[in-house]
């Protein structure tokens, strides 16, 4: 995932604006970390890139 993405990220529970934590980078891609709302706190792991925003 791309930092950029971001940008267009948002909570899928609250449509909060989403924080990056603790990323691991490989050049200007996240391969892992946490996304964590700052609305309602809920966390969402990046695992391989990709962001899990199952609730």
């Amino acid at each position: 995932m791309r930092e950029k993405t971001l940008e267009i990220l948002c909570c899928p529970v609250c449509k909060g604006e989403l924080e990056l934590k603790n990323p691991k980078k490989e050049g200007d891609k996240i391969v892992s970390g946490t996304l964590k709302c700052r609305k309602c706190g809920k966390e969402y792991r990046i695992k391989d890139g990709i962001p899990d925003l199952v609730p």
